[in-house]
């Protein structure tokens, strides 16, 4: 039987073919086109958008805020402070006038005659006389004293550095000018007046014990307005 013939050369093809496929990958891989890199995650920069908007958000919030605790503490008809808004002022003045050793006065303010204008010619006309109150006390006082409207027709000043011989004066002066306004209602002419109180204030001084003191002094120097006029 013939002897069959080793095939040398099969071998070295299928070799050959390999190298040459392998090869093929090498220049496949070679001129793949590169991924970009992946971000790290939780890099800086990724929330800026969002901690801005919050920024914004919470700035906004805050000046709600403002205004709602400034509107809770001022007088909507004479835009002056509440009786909330006026104690948080006084409170803070007591403690600066205790600290550094100043003084100051309280004048508790009662308008008088207001309840006959409201009677006569109607709450609209009563505004009107409070505003026109208002607008005399303010011209009447240094930008920093302090005026409120405690309610209905009571008023308080805090006023600076007086000596209670000065603070008296003041009030009495306060007085003469608001008894000299006079209204016209419908033809018809109307006047009002004012009782004014007064509490010093020094580095003793507590904020209801003076409260307190301006209006137990406020009543007083009513009670004695009434006599004066009803004995002229």
């Amino acid at each position: 039987m013939p002897k069959r013939k080793k095939t040398r050369g099969a071998a070295p093809k299928a070799a050959k073919g390999r190298k040459s496929t392998t090869g093929g990958h090498k220049m496949a891989k070679a001129h793949a086109p590169r991924r970009a890199a992946a971000r790290p995650a939780g890099k800086p920069n990724d929330g800026k958008p969002t901690v801005q908007r919050l920024r914004r958000d919470l700035a906004k919030a805050l000046a709600e805020v403002d205004q709602l605790k400034a509107s809770s503490e001022t007088d909507f008809l004479l835009d002056i402070p509440n009786r909330r808004g006026f104690e948080r002022e006084l409170s803070r003045s007591i403690a600066f006038i205790k600290r550094y050793q100043a003084r100051g006065a309280l004048l508790m303010v009662d308008v008088d005659r207001l309840k006959p204008v409201n009677d006569v010619f109607g709450h609209a006309a009563g505004d009107q006389v409070l505003k026109a109150v208002v607008k005399t006390l303010l011209s009447e006082v240094r930008a920093s004293d302090v005026l409120g409207r405690l309610g209905g027709d009571e008023f308080a000043l805090l006023l600076w550095n007086l000596s209670e011989t000065d603070a008296r004066a003041k009030a009495a002066a306060l007085e003469q000018t608001i008894d000299s306004l006079s209204f016209d209602f419908d033809g018809r002419t109307a006047n009002a007046g004012a009782s004014i109180g007064v509490a010093l204030l020094d580095s003793h001084s507590e904020m209801r014990l003076a409260l307190e003191q301006a209006d137990s002094a406020m009543y007083v120097r009513k009670a004695q307005r009434r006599h004066e006029r009803d004995g002229a």
